[in-house]
This record gives C-alpha cells, structure tokens and sequence, in this order.
C-alpha cells in the first residue's frame, strides 16, 4: 500500500514540471498521510489543472461522507471493476505530485521505516497514479478527494513490502490524463527497480506530527 509520501517541491516547481496551470498554493510536507490536502494534476477541458484534494477517495454515489469507507488506495489489478472506483477511473483519472514516499520493512517485532525515491527526483515531482472525485462540499463549495492506485512491488521494493504506488513515466502523464481509459492499464505496472532508490529513516516519521528535513534523512542505504 501506499499510506505516507512526500512532497518537498514548491508549487511553481510542480506547475512547471506537470505543464499545469490553477491558482492554488500547497506548501512543501516531508510526511504527508491520508486525510490531509494533496496536490493533483487533472484534465480540465483539455488542460492540465492543479487541485488540491483530500485524500482518502470519496465514490460519487456516496451521500454519507461520514458513512463510506475513504479509501487511500486503489488496486491497479481490480480498479476499472470496483464499484467505488469505475466511474473516476474512466472519466476522473489523476496525477499526484510527490518527490519520494515511505514504507514500513516488517522485522521481528519491529517495523522499520524506509524512504523510497526516484533517483531523478531529488529536487523534481513525479506523479503519482491517482483517482478523483467531486462532490459539493460541507457549507458550499466544493471537496475533491483523490486515491492512489497500488501495483505489485518491484524487486527493490520487494525487498520492503510486497505493494508499491504506481508512478507514472514523465512522457505518458498526457496519457494517463486523457480520455482513452481503455489504455490505461499498460500504464498500471511497476516503476523499474534499477531508477529508484531506498533507505532506512528515523522512527521519527512514525508521527505525523514530524514534518521536517529530518524525516528523509537516510540512515541506512538499502
């Protein structure tokens, strides 16, 4: 799965890397995790627009907000047929900005936190497979929520956890954003191992009170 990421880019970095344009401002989180605001790249009339989202996907159908299950993730292998997600991932696909993102190696007794990167984005966005929706919002206006769609592991994050999100390659990012859902799941596929690297840091990014430089800090290169 994919419960905790980072975003340490600035929102005119994200604007020019995803070629998006919007009037919003998200500022840089070193532990980001569900239910708090992401920054998503969609398709508006043909342009790429930035949107804040909530994440933790609400289906459109759902009329209880509080009711439903929000689900940070979405399983590449079963996402064109799930009832919550068919609809947005036909018609309401998304790319969410992130520069790097957590997961947890099981030992005996212990959970080890592992921070996982491209190794190009040290300073530069990627995205993110994701999911939207709209839907009013609570005293008017309106709340997007968004998921992230999970794929098998490759052999490096093999090594940590058996799921990893899907990332989408800088040149398909207009496909993946278009209209075409029936060729997206060619898209849906692990990132290749040998363009990603991982290390072991702090416990301290088991809170998600942490939010700083220190939370990235390899300790260990795996």
């Amino acid at each position: 799965m994919c419960g905790r990421f980072v975003r340490t880019s600035e929102t005119r970095v994200i604007l020019r890397e995803f070629d998006a344009g919007g009037g919003v401002d998200i500022a840089p989180s070193y532990n980001v995790a569900p239910s708090q605001v992401v920054a998503a790249i969609v398709n508006k009339d043909d342009k790429r627009e930035l949107v804040l989202c909530r994440w933790g996907f609400v289906p459109h159908w759902a009329k209880d907000i509080s009711a439903v299950n929000k689900a940070i993730n979405a399983r590449a292998e079963t996402v064109a047929a799930n009832r919550a997600f068919s609809v947005a991932f036909k018609d309401h696909r998304c790319l969410i900005a992130a520069n790097g993102f957590y997961e947890w190696r099981r030992g005996p007794g212990t959970k080890t936190p592992v921070f996982i990167r491209l190794k190009s984005a040290a300073s530069t966005p990627f995205g993110f497979a994701g999911l939207y929706s709209t839907r009013p919002g609570a005293g008017g206006g309106v709340l997007h929520t968004c998921t992230i769609i999970t794929t098998t592991a490759n052999a490096l994050i093999g090594k940590i956890h058996h799921r990893m999100p899907v990332i989408i390659h800088r040149c398909d990012y207009g496909l993946w954003l278009g209209h075409e859902a029936d060729a997206m799941s060619g898209l849906l596929r692990p990132y290749p191992d040998d363009e990603m690297e991982a290390a072991y840091v702090s416990t301290m990014v088991n809170s998600t009170k942490n939010n700083s430089p220190e939370c990235i800090e390899p300790i260990k290169i795996i």
